[in-house]
């Protein structure tokens, strides 16, 4: 490779990573979103030799000998396992820019969740340093979603934006470049799947798996009644006989299964809209909510949301890309990045 291909080169290795709960999505600047894979790692606990990254490890979930491990190192937004962690940043970071990361030190932006502590923060900038990271810049994630919506965030007036994840939801109202309020609940899209779980444990003595419960969740769960009812086979394993078991549930009832998730996020929204300054409060008027993340895909939130604030309310274009969208954006204006980042 020529010097000058060389630094050609360098100048667009820079990323963006949306390090989620649910998933993790890499922006390689100059080329788009490149990497999309769950944030799922496989471990063999006898020689500790990582088995699997990503999607191929979300093929494996609830199908591993004894010896095999799937583990999720992130939960509700932040690092559970530190040293899992760094190795799926690693693989992805590699990955990103094709095994040369040793040579090119990538910059990386990554969006974190508002509510993380200052401890949380050192924790997930220290794993990016730790996977060969040249300079690590950590921004809110609302704020990142934000620019990834192209909302006027530099205008003096008031955009609330409501990011739903796998692990938490994030709610801010943005002006001027800054947040001037935010909430952030541990509650989010993974919740959802554990309440079906359960509910289905419960009515029908059926255990269900994670990967069955979100697939439940996406195909007939809703937040509000739909135009026309809807019903899904589920295969699981009979608890009382041990052996497996179809049922047919509806769409009622898979509402009702994760109604309490979904009302503790709607309640969220209300508290963020009531502690919001009333100039602001005038633009959301005009404006609405705008939501993303994974969950904001589930049916009819935004009617039930609606419904519940009397605002309107609007779903971004690509809501699992957005604030990695954001993120990427801010490569390109430095200063910008500078100004918005934590410390």
């Amino acid at each position: 490779m020529s010097l000058i291909n060389w630094f050609k080169e360098r100048l667009f290795c820079d990323l963006a990573i949306d390090l989620g709960t649910a998933n993790t999505l890499v922006y390689l600047r100059g080329k788009g979103i490149i990497v999309q894979e769950p944030s799922l790692v496989v471990v063999n606990k006898r020689t500790g030799d990582v088995e699997a990254v990503g999607t191929k490890a979300k093929d494996m979930l609830g199908k591993t000998p004894s010896n095999v491990l799937t583990i999720k190192p992130m939960r509700d937004g932040v690092i559970a396992d530190f040293e899992i962690a760094e190795k799926m940043l690693d693989y992805f970071i590699k990955k990103s820019t094709n095994n040369r990361s040793f040579l090119l030190r990538p910059r990386i932006v990554i969006g974190i969740p508002t509510g993380i502590t200052q401890v949380e923060r050192r924790a997930v900038k220290d794993v990016a340093l730790r996977a060969k990271a040249s300079e690590v810049y950590l921004i809110e994630q609302p704020m990142s979603a934000s620019i990834g919506a192209e909302l006027p965030i530099s205008e003096p007036t008031g955009n609330m934006i409501v990011d739903i994840g796998g692990g938490t939801t994030d709610i801010a109202v943005i002006s001027l470049n800054g947040i001037v309020y935010n909430h952030s609940i541990r509650v989010a899209g993974n919740e959802m799947d554990e309440s079906i779980i359960q509910h289905i444990k419960k009515k029908y003595n059926l255990l269900i798996g994670e990967k069955t419960a979100e697939q439940v969740k996406m195909q007939i769960g809703s937040a509000f009644p739909l135009d026309e009812p809807m019903t899904l086979e589920i295969k699981g394993r009979d608890l009382r006989e041990g052996i497996p078991k179809t049922i047919v549930v509806d769409d009622q009832e898979m509402r009702e299964a994760i109604e309490d998730v979904v009302g503790a996020i709607i309640e969220a929204i209300k508290i963020s809209l009531e502690k919001t300054p009333p100039e602001l409060s005038a633009d959301i008027i005009d404006r609405g909510i705008v939501i993303t993340g994974g969950g904001s895909l589930l049916k009819n939130l935004d009617k039930r949301i609606r419904e519940e604030t009397q605002l309107p309310v609007f779903v971004t274009e690509d809501p699992l890309t957005t604030v990695v969208l954001g993120a990427g954006k801010m490569l390109d204006d430095l200063e910008l990045l500078r100004k918005i980042s934590l410390i």
